[in-house]
């Protein structure tokens, strides 16, 4: 069936159906699948529809009424990744890195904005227009992000970042060529002598899933807490594990936590690791202390385009909220992160290490930094890009290797 043709017939449905249910009742998954189904049979007596098409078009309708509408075929796509709303009119995806713009709509503004409302309510947040920008999470975990009118001016915008349902494991990263199993195995290592780590990257680089991979070289015995704007993390194999989730303030303007409060709180709960899903503002400080003072093999991500600027950034965030000379905010960074991992997306949109450094010492220059390990590309075949991480030097801050047990 035509697309146009196809999404006439479904406006229609949904007319009719808004039309026969009482909205005054609670009406049952049942009731409303079986009077799509008589609907349906109605519409096709007049003009055939093919059996697959009319089971398509009732799952359809049964999601507009029941789910998230449009976007619930796109959340059950297991090749989607993300999925881009720009408005009621354009909807795009993005599957094995490429993006497509579908031939699907939302038929009103309201609709839309009902759905937002649907997922916002869902993760404790709101949006409106007096606060038109939110980041929430859906059930299973997949990230969103939604602008409004008037600030969107094509709006309502709805960015939806999906999550695998089970955590990836570093052997799978090093199966897809992300990284190989030389230099897993020196992570794994790190992690388990609690170097402090930091992930850093662009967007969509796979920061978030490859912490949760490096995760799960943590000794199951500890006593890991996670904190995260949107609880995004799949820590694995933990048993004492304590995920703390910040809050935004209600609509009088209160209750607010944000993740500077969950780290005071997450200091008194005797953590032997502290996981930050990503720092983006001054709770930088507060990852650098708890990195430097008693919670070594601490990790967290952040959005940077080499681990230098990883860095540099982190200097800007704590200079935002301190007014201390940069030589001591460097200093302090130098001595708690260990290991910086950099992440890049590459032209053939495959996510790889790019580089690994060691973070030494605060100098007169800045903070030095020894490279570890660099992904040097050796050719393109079939459009993909073919390389290796080469190693580049030795580790020289040994310490908690040996005392851990490692030579």
């Amino acid at each position: 069936m035509e697309q146009r043709k196809r999404n006439v017939w479904i406006e229609e449905i949904q007319e009719e159906i808004l039309s026969e249910i009482d909205l005054s009742k609670e009406v049952e998954d049942d009731t409303l699948a079986e009077m799509i189904r008589e609907i349906l049979e109605l519409h096709s007596s007049r003009e055939f529809i093919p059996l697959k098409e009319k089971a398509s078009i009732g799952k359809e309708l049964f999601n507009t009424f029941r789910k998230l509408d449009i976007i619930q075929e796109f959340l059950e796509d297991e090749e989607v990744t993300e999925i881009m709303i720009n408005g009621t009119e354009k909807i795009f995806v993005e599957k094995h890195g490429q993006l497509y713009e579908v031939e699907r709509h939302f038929y009103s503004k309201k609709k839309l904005e009902d759905v937002i409302q649907q997922i916002v309510a869902g993760a404790n947040r709101i949006v409106n227009e007096a606060s038109p920008i939110v980041d929430a999470r859906l059930p299973d975990g997949s990230r969103v992000n939604v602008v409004l009118s008037p600030t969107a001016l094509n709006g309502p915008i709805v960015t939806i970042r999906k999550f695998p349902k089970e955590a990836v494991t570093m052997q799978q990263l090093v199966y897809w060529g992300a990284l190989d199993e030389e230099t897993a195995e020196f992570l794994k290592l790190l992690v388990k002598s609690k170097y402090n780590i930091f992930i850093s990257g662009g967007t969509g680089s796979g920061k978030t899933t490859f912490l949760n991979a490096l995760s799960e070289f943590i000794p199951e015995d500890e006593r890991v807490i996670t904190i995260e704007d949107n609880a995004e993390l799949k820590i694995q194999g933990i048993r004492n594990l304590v995920r703390l989730e910040a809050r935004n303030a209600n609509v009088e303007g209160i209750g607010e936590i944000t993740i500077q409060d969950l780290f005071k709180s997450a200091l008194r709960m005797r953590p032997d690791r502290i996981l930050v899903g990503e720092v983006r503002q001054f709770e930088a400080f507060s990852m650098i202390e708890a990195m430097s003072s008693g919670h070594p093999g601490s990790m967290s991500t952040g959005h940077a385009n080499s681990p230098q600027d990883m860095l540099m950034r982190l200097e800007t965030m704590i200079l935002t909220g301190l007014n201390i000379p940069l030589l001591a905010i460097q200093r302090k960074i130098a001595s708690g992160v260990d290991i910086i991992v950099h992440l890049s997306r590459f032209r053939d949109k495959s996510r790889k290490v790019a580089e690994i450094v060691e973070v030494l010492d605060c100098a007169e220059e800045g903070i030095r930094v020894n490279k570890l390990y660099e992904f040097v590309e050796e050719s393109v075949s079939s459009g993909k890009i073919c390389g290796k991480l080469v190693k580049c030097g030795a580790l020289t801050q040994r310490e908690k290797l040996l005392a851990a047990g490692y030579s």
